[in-house]
């Protein structure tokens, strides 16, 4: 069950087996069932999840009532609301199962006493931060710069796994159009 987390913290960082032992001893396994909402706006987030089988949404609802999709996560990845979890405070989000869903759980508590104890955890979750943060600032770049046929087309490039597992509309939230804006991009593309 830990090895693929175990295996993602060693290409932060040259653990040793006790400094994964006790990593792995800190984790809690849960399962989820499709369309279920492991967070939802208002609630204060109590976890940093790393997905190991299924399919994640992040997402908020604008002032329209429209959702607007932020992330999708799959195998290897984590998912969380970061500001919710590390201030303690009411998340603007919602987080929700496309699939069902397996994950380990690593509650405030436990990253407390984790970083506490093997500090070079701290590199790892560093090293995370940082990529989301270099991914959030591409994907404004490429909103502001680029056609919307271009958006798609790196979306697709970018997460490959992704369209044969989430619903077009979804998508289409990701990218900010509306489902018959995308269809007419697909379209567009298959013309060519």
């Amino acid at each position: 069950m830990f090895e693929k987390i175990n295996e993602y913290a060693l290409r932060c960082m040259p653990f040793t087996p006790q400094d994964l032992d006790y990593f792995d001893s800190l984790l809690q396994h849960k399962t989820y069932q499709k369309k279920t909402f492991m967070l939802q706006q208002g609630e204060i987030c109590q976890f940093e999840a790393f997905i190991l089988k299924g399919c994640i949404r992040t997402y908020y609802i604008d002032s329209t009532g429209a959702e607007v999709t932020l992330q999708f996560a799959i195998e290897d990845w984590w998912v969380s609301d970061i500001t919710s979890f590390h201030n303690q405070t009411p998340s603007h989000v919602y987080i929700e199962t496309l699939e069902d869903c397996e994950v380990l759980i690593l509650t405030p508590e436990n990253k407390e006493k984790l970083l506490a104890r093997v500090t070079g955890f701290e590199r790892m979750f560093r090293l995370m931060v940082q990529r989301n943060l270099a991914q959030t600032q591409e994907r404004l770049f490429r909103t502001i710069s680029t056609s919307a046929v271009e958006k798609y087309l790196d979306f697709l490039n970018r997460y490959p796994a992704i369209p044969q597992r989430v619903a077009q509309h979804y998508i289409a939230s990701y990218l900010g159009f509306s489902p018959e804006f995308l269809s007419k991009v697909r379209k567009k593309l298959s013309s060519r």
